[in-house]
């Protein structure tokens, strides 16, 4: 059920008990202009993530929320698989979080490689995840995850901020001999 690393570093489930915890992570440390956090469609996923429709992965650090990656199945990324995979369930990592006071060490990396561990026991060919072209931090937790951009379009609803852009980003399972290592 969980991985420990260091002082009291553990990596769990989500779960009912996390809600409270994994929503002000989400709202008091996701917020900024790079992210689009919708808050009713926020609410409604990490409701699916309490009842299992939905997934999430937590770093817990002596019973504190450091950081989060929820995730779950969806269909919406099938022009960018083979034509002989579109209409299969297809991983997609909705959010990816980490406490401001946590960034840059490793632990969003951490987690993303966790949730495709669990990803890959899901019978899904690939993983999507998406941020604004200009969000660096997330860019190089993708990148270090194993995820590669596939599309850069103007998306000025979601995005407001910057150049307008949402970057789409894969991860192959077939491209690896598996999960990502750490």
């Amino acid at each position: 059920m969980s991985e420990t690393a260091g002082a009291g570093l553990v990596i769990v489930r989500a779960g009912p008990r996390h809600l409270d915890a994994l929503t002000d992570l989400i709202f008091d440390h996701g917020a900024n202009v790079w992210n689009f956090l919708p808050e009713d469609g926020i609410r409604q996923h990490l409701a699916h993530v309490v009842t299992g429709r939905d997934h999430g992965v937590l770093a817990l650090q002596y019973d504190q929320l450091l950081g989060a990656v929820t995730y779950g199945l969806s269909t919406d990324f099938d022009r960018y698989l083979p034509a002989h995979l579109r209409g299969s369930p297809q991983g997609y990592v909705s959010e990816a979080v980490v406490r401001r006071d946590r960034t840059g060490q490793g632990l969003g990396t951490r987690l993303l490689r966790e949730a495709l561990t669990r990803l890959s026991t899901m019978a899904v060919h690939a993983v999507f995840i998406d941020r604004h072209e200009e969000n660096l931090a997330s860019a190089g937790m993708m990148r270090k995850a194993g995820f590669v951009e596939v599309e850069t379009y103007v998306d000025p609803r979601r995005r407001p901020h910057g150049s307008g852009r949402t970057t789409v980003c894969r991860f192959n399972f077939a491209d690896e001999t598996g999960p990502p290592g750490p």
